[in-house]
C-alpha cells in the first residue's frame, strides 16, 4: 500500500504532517474494515432467510460458513482497534442470536 495521499494541511512541522498522512491511511483502512463486516452481516441475514424459504442441508451449511466469516472478521477488526471489544461483542451477539432463532425454527 505504497499510494501517496495529498492531504492539504495546516501544519507547520514534519513530524505533524507525517501524522495527518498516517491518520488518514488509518482510516482508509478501519473504514474497509467496517465496510466489509456490514456487507458480511447482511449476507449471513440474507443467508437466514433462505433457509427459512429452503430449510434443506445446503442452506444451513451456508448460514453457518457465512457466519463464521463474519465472526472471523468482527474478531480481527477488534484485535486491529477498528472496533472496540464491546462494540464487536454486541455485533457478534445480534448476529447469532438471529442464526440461532432461524436454526432451530424449523
Amino acid at each position: 500500500m505504497n499510494t501517496s495521499i495529498y492531504i492539504p494541511s495546516v501544519a507547520n512541522n514534519k513530524s505533524a504532517k507525517k501524522r495527518i498522512q498516517i491518520a488518514e491511511r488509518n482510516r482508509l483502512i478501519n473504514k474497509s474494515y467496517k465496510s466489509t463486516v456490514r456487507t458480511l452481516t447482511k449476507k449471513t441475514l440474507e443467508n437466514c432467510e433462505k433457509y427459512k424459504k429452503n430449510p434443506n442441508e445446503d442452506n444451513e451449511n451456508l448460514v453457518k460458513t457465512s457466519l463464521n466469516k463474519a465472526f472471523s472478521l468482527i474478531d480481527k477488526a477488534v484485535k486491529k482497534n477498528v472496533l472496540h471489544k464491546n462494540n464487536g461483542a454486541n455485533k457478534k451477539s445480534k448476529i447469532n442470536n438471529l442464526v440461532k432463532t432461524t436454526l432451530t425454527s424449523k
